[in-house]
């Protein structure tokens, strides 16, 4: 099967927010809980350090993953591969 180069962008698109996103979740899992320790400071009465471990992530993934579905829909329907309802 011979690619199209509106499938071509279609792929490059996914892969590049794919790549974007994992950077995010990556920073957000490893790299603020690498620093933790020195956020060392209250937010509402808690250190700050259990608030981005405990709140702060799960906020995070919960909108990479409510921004990944969005731009992908939005993308399937640009490229015409969108799904019928």
């Amino acid at each position: 099967m011979q690619l199209t180069e509106s499938h071509r962008q279609y792929w490059r698109k996914n892969l590049n927010i794919t790549a974007v996103l994992l950077v995010i979740w990556f920073v957000v899992t490893f790299g603020v809980a690498y620093f933790a320790r020195s956020l060392s400071f209250n937010f509402f009465g808690w250190p700050f350090s259990f608030w981005v471990g405990a709140q702060g992530a799960l906020i995070t993934y919960c909108v990479i993953i409510w921004f990944y579905a969005r731009y992908m829909n939005k993308l399937d329907v640009e490229h015409g591969v969108a799904e019928e309802e």
